[in-house]
Order: C-alpha cells, then structure tokens, then sequence
C-alpha cells in the first residue's frame, strides 16, 4: 500500500511531495517520490547526448525536495525512471500495486495540456489506484 507521487522541476512538486507525506502518514504507508525524465527526440538527424541534461534535473529535483524528504515522518524512498511522463508514472504505480498517486498541475492551458499532453489528465483516466491531484494555489 504505497503512495506514490510524481515530481519535477515546477514550484508545484513542493506542493505535490508535502500533500504525498501528509496522505502517506494518514494511511499509515510508506512514500514514493518519483521523477520522470523525459528527453523528447526533437531533431531526428542530430544525435544528442541528453544524459548530463537528465542528471542536471535530477539533482535539481531531489535538491529542492530535501527539506521535505528529511523532515518527513514517513519512510521516504526516491526513484528516477526515464520516459514519457504521464505513461511512466501509470506503469509504475500498476507495477508496485500502490495505493495512490499523487500529481500536481502546471497550468499549462488547455491548448498546450492538448499539444503537450496532461499527467494528471492521463493520470486520473489511466491509472489502477486512486489519484489526487494537487492544484496550485492560482488555478
């Protein structure tokens, strides 16, 4: 009975990581924070090397995020998975069985959430266990 929530770079993953520890000691269950990266493909006939982008936001993330990791009075593990987002976070939570999924919204609008695609959206119609979405305080 793991919660597990999706974090990134935005401001709202701050958000989004203290909601998780909240529901995570309500359901007496361990916690899962988990980033994405996410390297989109966009020139075919260059090859990028996108690792040192990938380890940059890692540490990016897990560093802004430590404060509430080591203030947490629940067991707190972090993983880092690569893909598509949304999909990635789906599978994960299906694969662990968890028992919630916590995700945050950016407010991208609906016609760039329509290019760019909605974690939360694909998140709510997708996965196998509940999920939470955390809005920031301007939606």
């Amino acid at each position: 009975m793991t919660v597990v929530a999706g974090v990134d770079e935005s401001p709202t993953s701050k958000l989004v990581a203290a909601r998780a520890v909240e529901q995570a000691r309500w359901r007496g269950t361990d916690l899962q924070l988990v980033h994405v990266a996410y390297a989109p493909m966009l020139y075919a006939d260059v090859p990028i090397d996108w690792s040192e982008v990938v380890e940059a936001q890692r540490k990016l993330v897990w560093e802004q995020l430590k404060p509430i990791i080591d203030d947490a009075d629940v067991a707190v593990e972090t993983v880092d998975l690569d893909g598509y987002p949304p999909e990635a976070l789906v599978d994960y939570t299906a694969e662990i069985e968890a028992s919630l999924l916590v995700v945050g919204t950016r407010g991208r609008g609906d016609l760039a959430s329509m290019i760019l695609g909605s974690t939360s959206h694909r998140a709510i119609h997708s996965a196998t266990c509940d999920v939470l979405v955390v809005k920031t305080e301007s939606h």
